[in-house]
Parts: C-alpha cells; structure tokens; sequence
C-alpha cells in the first residue's frame, strides 16, 4: 500500500474552469506554491484532506465534490474507471476499483451486500480526521458515474447515508435521484444487492486505444500473416485491465477451445504462460515509456496483485526495477 494519494494533474485547470483560484487553493490549504504544477503530485492524507477542504471553503457551489466526481468524456476516465468500465458488470467494475484502492493508495473500498441492499463506502487508513464533505461527495458521485456509463442507464441507489448533521439534501437528491438520510454513523452510497449483476455495456470497450494510443496503432498494423503465438498475445494485450485474462477467456475470443489453444501454442514451442508473460512484458515497456502512469498504475493494469509482484517481473525481464529502466529511457531520449 503507498502512504500517498496521486492527485491527477487535470485538477488545477478543472479547478480554474469552476472559478477556484489555485495559488489561493493552495495557501487555504498549507500547502506549497506550484505542488499542483508537479508531474507527479502525491500527497499525503493530511495534505490530502486539507486541499479538499480547501476546495470545499472557496467553491461558490455546494455541489463541487458532485462536478469535479462526475466525468462524461473517455478521454478524460483515468486508468482504474477505464479498467473498469471495461469488466462484465457493476459488481465486477466495484471489486476491481477496490483492489486498485488497495494496491495505490491509503484509502479501501468497503462493499457489503446485507440482504436487499447493497453498499459501498470509502475508508481512509491512515486519516487521523473525519474525510472532507467534497471528497465524500466526489466518490459517490465517482462510483455512480461509473455505473451510469458502464450500464448505459440512469440507474440511482437506493438511498444515500451520511454522517453529516446537514446539507444541502436537495442538491444532492438530484444528482443522485434518489434520499439522503443525513446524521447516520457512516458514510454510504446503498444500492440494489441484484444491481451489482446488471451488465455493463462497456464491457471490453477500446480501453487500450485510450490508454496507450500508439501502442494500438502497432497491433492494428499486423496483417493477416502474423503468427498464431502473436494473435494469441494481441488478444491478451487487449483482455489486460485490471485483471489477468485466463485462457479459457482468451480461447473464446478466437473460437477455440482451451485445449485447441494449448496444443497449437505447443506446436509453435510457447505455452499460454509464456505469451501471457510477452503481453505484459510489451504493454509494460509501452506504460513506461509513453504514459505518465504510476508504477503501480502500470501493475494494476497488467493484471498484478501488488506493485512488488510487478517489480519482480520486470526486473527478470530487463534486468533493473522498472523506474530504473523508465528513468533511463527518459535519460536516453533526452540526449
């Protein structure tokens, strides 16, 4: 688990659209002149808490945490919504950002289903305070864009807890379209325990043409002569979002059964291990040196269970940890 949240570096100019001053942002909060002109900004939860708060005092809107949390352009998802937009369904979408939370960041994705409901809630491991209202608001309105784009509908919870004595309740029954109930222990957005089934229309969507453009150039420049070993390790280049393709998966995807599979991967001398660990491989060469993504961005991508297991791997591939290579890469590109 990292100690730090990475801010997106979209966020002061979204700020600047809404009419929030940055450097007044930044001295409400105690934080230093130019922290959100860094190419990496990574804060701690103190610091963290105290630029959402800030958010929160100077905005002229109630609803910002709602604006800033609600997001209608792909171009704009970041890589865990892109990942899970594309899964199967809300469920699947749900426990694939909570494993993201886990692996990034201090905060975890707490989902229950308790008889016909269905909830979800935020929870920040190393707070040593009460979460901004804004940040609360921005994940629950992160989580509902997430299903609203993902089903294709305006789906709405159940109902919204929260464990602020007052609000501006009506602001948040329309963005939600469903009650607020205020003044309870937690903080909760309550679904439907049968909506976490519900398909997701986005299932499989072109996630590595947003994610890595050139990279999804090469594949489709691939004629009709490439080998079956590369054909195999394309289609899991393109099942790698967030989780590890298995092959029965893959088999489907090129009409195959799973034993057909093997054998002709067995006539060519690969095994599906081995083209699994060649997709990664690529994809993690092209993360590193074309995207702004994190380390453990890239591992949670490529289907790895923690950033170490992403470290090891790569180091067996190239020799030297992955920020040693991007780092020298970036060296190299530079002179």
């Amino acid at each position: 688990m990292s100690k730090h949240f990475r801010v997106p570096g979209r966020l002061a100019l979204r700020l600047q659209e809404l009419g929030i001053s940055v450097s007044a942002l930044l001295r409400d909060a105690g934080l230093a002149p130019g922290t959100l002109d860094q190419p990496r900004i990574l804060l701690t939860t103190e610091e963290f808490f105290a630029l959402w708060r800030g958010i929160g005092r100077l905005s002229k809107d109630p609803g910002i945490g709602l604006i800033l949390g609600t997001e209608t352009k792909p171009e704009h998802f970041d890589p865990v919504a892109l990942a899970a937009l594309s899964t199967s369904s809300f469920g699947e979408a749900t426990r694939q950002m909570a494993r993201y939370k886990q692996l990034s960041c201090p905060e975890k994705i707490i989902h229950r289903t308790d008889g016909p409901e269905w909830s979800i809630q935020f929870q920040w491991l190393l707070a040593d305070d009460h979460e901004p209202e804004v940040l609360t608001d921005l994940c629950f309105a992160y989580v509902l864009n997430i299903a609203r784009h993902g089903t294709g509908t305006k789906i709405s919870p159940l109902h919204l807890e929260l464990a602020r004595p007052r609000s501006y309740t009506r602001t948040l029954e329309r963005h939600f379209g469903c009650p607020v109930i205020l003044g309870k222990p937690r903080n909760a957005i309550v679904f439907r325990a049968a909506d976490a089934e519900l398909p997701f229309v986005t299932r499989n969507a072109e996630l590595l043409a947003m994610l890595a453009p050139q990279f999804d150039e090469a594949l489709k420049a691939h004629t009709g002569d490439e080998s079956f070993p590369e054909r195999v390790r394309a289609t899991i280049q393109r099942k790698l979002t967030g989780q590890r393709p298995r092959i029965e998966e893959i088999a489907r995807e090129l009409h195959l059964s799973p034993r057909t599979l093997q054998r002709r991967l067995q006539d060519t001398g690969f095994s599906f291990q081995q083209v699994l660990e060649q997709a990664r491989h690529q994809l993690a060469r092209h993360y590193l040196n074309n995207s702004m993504l994190e380390l453990n961005e890239a591992a949670y991508l490529l289907g790895y269970e923690d950033s170490n297991s992403f470290v090891r791997a790569f180091r067996g591939w190239e020799g030297v940890p992955p920020a040693h290579w991007r780092e020298a890469q970036r060296t190299r590109l530079a002179t």
